[in-house]
């Protein structure tokens, strides 16, 4: 399955900014950063309970908030990239 991981932590105090850290370190391992605070990330059902539960963890739901879409597969091999974007290699390894 694929899934698009967008977030917005608040970060005007130390603990904001260590959550934004943690969120995007989660994100690292799970997927590809293709922009600021969003991931792209291929997974399994599985997966994507263990990153949302990660996730769900690791923000204060009063403060941040964290958008999870699943899309259709083959959804990244057709997005269209503007820019200086890069195309994340989706169908090889993740290694951290």
């Amino acid at each position: 399955m694929e899934l698009l991981v967008t977030y917005d932590v608040e970060t005007m105090t130390p603990e904001g900014a260590r959550r934004l850290r943690e969120v995007a370190k989660i994100c690292e391992g799970y997927g590809h950063r293709v922009q600021k605070s969003v991931f792209e990330v291929t997974c399994t059902p599985v997966t994507r309970l263990l990153l949302g539960s990660a996730l769900a963890n690791t923000i204060d739901p009063a403060k941040d908030s964290i958008r999870i879409y699943h899309l259709d597969r083959g959804t990244f091999d057709n997005a269209r990239h503007i820019g200086a974007a890069t195309r994340p290699p989706h169908n090889t390894p993740l290694v951290l």
